[in-house]
């Protein structure tokens, strides 16, 4: 039973990885959320590796200060599985979250919500469209 408690539980570490994943989106560091919270970046960290539980109260700031409703950590949770939510729509979200996840993801998110023209960005979106089927038909 001992080895047990030392092991995370999978829902503690998807919450923090969404708590993570979210953070990063916004460009916010662990000590700026830890501040805003409270508490230190290492409570963060241990949040984040699913180390420590979230809260219930504590969640509920979390999705205040990084402006998501507390369901969002909750997303594609270990045990949803294909009866909550449809195998294609769990597959497009993992894709979504592996997409921002990644180093050039984050960068195309963070300078496209930047952009307020919604010509400007309806307009990329068919570059990047167009792009991408030039290298399906390559």
């Amino acid at each position: 039973m001992i080895e047990n408690k030392k092991k995370p539980n999978p829902i503690d570490i998807h919450v923090g990885s969404r708590i993570r994943l979210r953070r990063t989106m916004l460009g916010m560091s662990q000590e700026k959320l830890g501040e805003a919270l409270g508490i230190t970046f290492q409570q963060i960290q241990k949040y984040e590796k699913g180390t420590n539980r979230v809260g219930a109260s504590r969640l509920q700031n979390i999705s205040s200060i990084l402006n998501v409703p507390v369901s969002f950590f909750f997303e594609d949770a270990p045990g949803e599985g294909a009866a909550a939510s449809g195998m294609a729509e769990a597959s497009s979200s993992n894709y979504v979250v592996d997409f921002l996840s990644s180093s050039e993801g984050l960068q195309l998110n963070r300078a496209f919500v930047k952009i307020s023209d919604p010509k400007v960005r309806r307009k990329l979106v068919d570059l990047v469209k167009a792009l991408a089927a030039e290298a399906e038909s390559e």
